[in-house]
């Protein structure tokens, strides 16, 4: 089939859609209600002559051929983008999608140099649009694999091939209680005995027992996959967990976090500048890297 526009417009919903999870969760993504989008959806299935999901009551699912139209609309769409940043680029003017992929609580760290980055490069040139994911740090290095993001912030145990990680800096994480928890006003005395009844919350993010081995009690009572769904749990007062000192810090002035045995229940994680060595070649994803770097080290 011929590709048109309108057709390239009937993508991006598509993708967008597919990233959401659902048709009401693209909403907002969007910009569009819920009966719109599911007109362009099927306006592409008619288009392309193919069921692409399934939708009801039991969900959103891609059908095979539906994720083999995703995959092969990914790449289109990163070609359409290429093609737009070359042609900018040989006018010798920075243009394009600058997408960002971030772990979360990241905006709450003085040396994250992305916002300074962001500023610099809408001094150089007012022809780029800026996008900024907030997800694991998995799916940060999948992003930038598979094209969805230029660059990416985050933190990887495991680096995967085709990516370039620059050591940006060393995130510190303790150990918190919150207020009305046995630990938050114990005598030191009693913080051994306490910390061996204490429930740990369980974060794949961070990797648990495994980076930190450290002997504490982890029932999978409470569950979190972000900092914020940390936060969450230890102000409960009913569990403690790992947060980095930057992000609880805001608790901590407060007077409602509490960090405990600092000095022996701490680890730190080395935060990454992930890039694809793919598209080092891109005059954007080059000028962004560079800006976060420079940002990042003249705090």
């Amino acid at each position: 089939m011929q590709v048109h526009d309108v057709d390239l417009r009937l993508l991006r919903i598509f993708v967008a859609i597919v990233e959401c999870g659902g048709l009401s969760a693209a909403e907002s993504r969007l910009n569009i209600g819920r009966s719109t989008i599911s007109s362009h959806l099927s306006d592409l299935e008619v288009r392309l002559g193919i069921k692409l999901c399934k939708r009801g009551r039991s969900g959103f699912e891609l059908t095979e051929p539906g994720r083999i139209t995703y995959q092969a609309s990914l790449e289109l769409l990163q070609q359409c983008e290429a093609f737009a940043t070359t042609v900018a680029s040989s006018k010798d003017e920075l243009a394009g999608r600058a997408t960002i992929s971030v772990i979360d609580t990241m905006v709450s760290d003085p040396r994250c140099g992305v916002a300074r980055a962001i500023s610099a490069l809408r001094a150089k040139s007012d022809k780029i649009q800026f996008e900024i994911n907030v997800c694991e740090a998995r799916e940060v290095e999948t992003s930038v694999v598979n094209g969805r993001s230029l660059v990416g912030l985050g933190v990887s145990r495991h680096q995967l091939r085709g990516l370039e990680y620059q050591p940006l800096h060393n995130e510190v994480n303790y150990l918190y209680c919150g207020v009305g928890h046995p630990l938050y006003d114990c005598d030191a005395s009693e913080t051994d005995s306490l910390l061996a009844e204490a429930e740990v919350i369980s974060s794949n993010y961070t990797r648990d027992k495994e980076s930190r081995n450290d002997g504490l009690n982890y029932q999978n009572s409470a569950v979190a996959y972000h900092d914020e769904g940390i936060a969450h749990l230890i102000l409960s007062g009913q569990f403690i967990g790992y947060l980095p000192e930057h992000y609880a810090s805001y608790w901590v002035d407060k007077g409602v976090f509490k960090p405990i045995l600092p000095t022996k229940y701490n680890y730190q994680i080395p935060v990454m500048l992930i890039s694809s060595k793919s598209s080092a070649s891109s005059p954007l994803a080059t000028a962004l890297i560079e800006e976060i770097k420079r940002c990042h080290h003249h705090q």
